[in-house]
Order: structure tokens, then C-alpha cells, then sequence
């Protein structure tokens, strides 16, 4: 499945986007706001996390800006299980793109592909020393449910405070913009 936004492209990981993943995500402030990658993140674990890309009607991707008529990757974005949450979103962006407002547009797209596959429901959550996560979320639509929890960060090597999120997608058009805005290709 691809997503194509006004300014990004999404698409699934292909074992030839290693160096540039690599590069993109391998800067410790990513990685100290993520559960799962490790700090320092080397080419092993680039070409580890490309062979995830299995479903390609999951929605998972790699996200591509289009700029100055050059295509780079800039982050990655999808929907993952998560403890007892079958679709729980995650997202990093290489710092250079953030402030830019690609994770809310990205995160448009996969919701909205989310909901084109009948999903109906689905939980995020950021690390509460990371409220830039928290205020896209909020601007998507996503509620807060109250609940903090603790995760262990790989990249930060320790347990780290998380607050979490959860939004209804029958309910709305995941925090404005409409789905003429996000065309899919199977």
C-alpha cells in the first residue's frame, strides 16, 4: 500500500532503503523517543527492521519528502501491535523535518488508510518528556485516556514515563484535511 499526501510519500520499506533509513533514524535524539530502536542504531538493524515490511496491505511505512524536485527519506510512520493494542501508531522523523507539520499530514495518511481497511480504533502514546509527540496527536484528534505508563526505551537504555492516547476513527476525519488530500494505491 502507498499513501500520497500534498508534500510526502508513503510506502512500504524495501531492503534497498537500509543506508538511508540508517542515516535518516540515526540520531540519538530520534531514537531516545522511541521504545524500540536501539542507540547506537547501526546498518544490522536497518536491513533487521526492513524484512518487517511483510503485508503490503498493512499500513506501514517509510516516509519520503518531496522537495526541490529530490525524493529523501525522512521518516518512518504506521500501525503495529502493541501489548493487548492491535493498532497502536508510531512515528519518528529525522530532525531536520521536524516543526514542519509531516508528522500530522503522514499521520493523516495512515489513518486514513487505516480506516479505509475497517480499522476502527487506535491507541498511540509518547514519552512525557517528548510533548511534541503529544501535540500531534492532540491536533489528529487522538484523546487522551488518562493512563501513564512505563516503557522500557532501548535507545535510552532505562524505563521511561509514557502517557497514552486513543481515537475512534468512525467519528471524524483524523483532525481535519479531507481524504481527497490522501490518495491510496494498493
Amino acid at each position: 500500500m502507498f499513501v500520497r499526501t500534498q508534500r510526502l510519500t508513503l510506502r512500504p520499506g524495501w531492503p534497498e532503503d537500509a543506508p538511508a533509513l540508517a542515516q535518516a533514524i540515526g540520531h540519538e535524539s530520534v531514537v531516545r523517543n522511541l521504545s524500540r530502536a536501539p542507540w547506537p542504531y547501526p546498518m544490522e538493524a536497518a536491513e533487521t527492521f526492513l524484512t518487517s515490511f511483510g503485508d503490503p496491505l498493512e499500513p506501514k511505512f517509510l516516509v519520503f519528502e518531496h522537495r526541490g524536485g529530490t525524493v529523501r527519506l525522512i521518516g518512518g510512520m504506521g500501525l503495529s501491535e502493541w501489548k493487548e493494542e492491535p493498532n497502536e501508531l508510531g512515528y519518528w522523523f529525522t530532525p531536520d523535518a521536524w516543526g514542519r507539520g509531516y508528522a500530522t499530514e503522514a499521520a493523516r495518511g495512515v489513518l486514513n488508510a487505516a480506516r479505509a481497511r475497517g480499522i476502527r480504533r487506535v491507541t498511540a502514546g509518547h514519552f512525557i518528556d517528548n510533548p511534541a509527540s503529544g501535540k500531534v496527536l492532540r491536533k489528529l484528534g487522538f484523546r487522551p485516556t488518562g493512563q501513564l505508563v512505563t516503557l522500557y526505551s532501548r535507545g535510552r537504555g532505562c524505563d521511561v514515563a509514557s502517557t497514552r492516547y486513543e481515537i475512534d476513527l468512525t467519528e471524524g476525519d483524523c483532525g481535519g484535511g479531507n481524504d481527497e488530500d490522501h490518495r491510496m494505491a494498493a
